[in-house]
């Protein structure tokens, strides 16, 4: 079954994002979220997205103009009923996507697709409260979503294959480039990145390196585009903090114990970016 519309759940960052790549590749969009003034913000956000690949010449006007119709929001999750995929983009508290997932299987049609954007919890755990495991599906989006190719398609131990084709098949669609791998703590990405990132604060800690020297060495020497530091950043450490915890107990392994640095930078509230200040200040 062709991919013809799409249901995005949040409107945040990561929400307006897949809300935008979706319509730009022809999609008729519904993008939903608890309240209108979040929508109204996503909105704005996406029209100001537009504005610039418009003004950069990545798109014309009327391509701008024309992606921007296709997206209709509404408050609440019942005009998501007749989407042929739905993506969830909400915050990373395990049982808000349990709740979420479990309301989508009631409300959407038994062929709908229901997809996570979720970087750390089990696609399995949220199949598990539907109906329709072998629908349930990862899309992790990268952020900034318009201009991040990958897309990790994560597959449940019960994900048909076909769903993974058509998923693939609309992240393609996208602009993206969609790489598949299986349910397991922190996929592949966060598994590899979040022990880095945890490594660089542990280096901190210990006084190797100052954060410039850190960030400096990782951008130089290893042609990272962004030091790890910056990027935990970037990231949130709370953020940071939640992934290296799944990691911890969902490989049963202590070389994912956070460093202590971040456990107290989290309990401070210096959370990076997003309050002004953590290993550098904004």
């Amino acid at each position: 079954m062709p991919i013809g519309s799409v249901g995005v759940v949040g409107s945040g960052q990561m929400g307006n994002g897949i809300a935008q790549v979706s319509a730009c590749s022809g999609l008729d969009v519904i993008m939903v979220d608890v309240n209108q003034d979040f929508l109204d913000r996503g909105m704005k956000t996406i029209e100001g997205s537009l504005g610039r690949l418009v003004s950069k010449d990545m798109m014309t006007e009327e391509e701008a103009s024309s992606s921007f119709s296709r997206i209709q929001t509404s408050v609440g999750l019942s005009q998501l009923s007749n989407c042929d995929l739905v993506v969830e983009a909400i915050p990373e508290i395990p049982e808000l996507k349990f709740s979420t997932f479990s309301e989508l299987d009631e409300i959407c049609s038994p062929k709908a697709i229901l997809a996570s954007n979720t970087s750390s919890i089990s696609i399995n755990e949220i199949a598990s409260h539907t109906s329709r495991p072998e629908r349930i599906i990862g899309m992790h989006f990268m952020n900034p979503v318009p201009i991040m190719k990958l897309v990790e398609v994560i597959k449940g131990s019960q994900t048909s294959d076909e769903v993974t084709a058509e998923v693939v098949s609309a992240a393609e669609s996208m602009g993206k480039i969609p790489l598949s791998c299986n349910d397991s703590p922190g996929f592949v990405s966060n598994r590899i990145l979040m022990p880095m990132i945890n490594e660089a604060i542990l280096a901190l800690e210990e006084g190797v390196a100052e954060p410039e020297s850190i960030d400096g060495i990782m951008k130089l020497g290893m042609n990272h585009p962004i030091g790890p530091l910056a990027l935990a950043d970037l990231i949130g450490l709370d953020t940071v903090l939640h992934i290296m915890g799944v990691l911890r107990d969902g490989l049963g392994d202590d070389k994912y114990k956070p460093a202590q640095l971040l456990s107290d930078m989290v309990a401070k509230g210096t959370l990076g970016r997003k309050t002004g200040s953590g290993f550098y200040d904004y």
